[in-house]
């Protein structure tokens, strides 16, 4: 199986694996699956650092690094992916959250959210 994990779901399975279910955890630690974090999540990461939100401590870099001692393989933003975004429907309007959604259905992957908005985007998309 090949998963994509979103921001929130990145976040928490490095630093709150506590919030994932033990059958998603599983998923995720499971070698046989290729588990990817997409560059998106740390552009987003960057961004929300560079506000100096007080409710935000995450580094770019260092998530970027947990992620991959991880084993999670990091899925880079391509030309096709971003033309994606011009079929989507407006169901969402975070920037995002809409790119992972055109990486997901671009690569057929399965896209693990926390974000019940997203499942009106494919089957694809997995609500953890």
């Amino acid at each position: 199986m090949r998963v994509l994990v979103d921001t929130h779901i990145l976040l928490w399975a490095i630093y709150r694996p506590e919030r994932i279910s033990s059958v998603m955890q599983a998923r995720l630690r499971d070698r046989a699956n290729a588990v990817y974090f997409s560059a998106i999540s740390i552009a987003e990461i960057a961004i929300k650092s560079s506000l100096g939100r007080a409710d935000f401590s995450f580094a770019p870099d260092e998530v970027s690094r947990a992620a991959r001692d991880s084993a999670f393989d990091e899925l880079p933003l391509t030309a096709a992916h971003a033309s994606r975004l011009v079929s989507l429907a407006w169901h969402h309007r975070d920037p995002f959250d809409r790119f992972l959604v055109a990486q997901a259905i671009e690569e057929s992957v399965r896209l693990m959210t926390a974000d019940s908005v997203l499942l009106a985007y494919s089957d694809l998309v997995e609500l953890v």
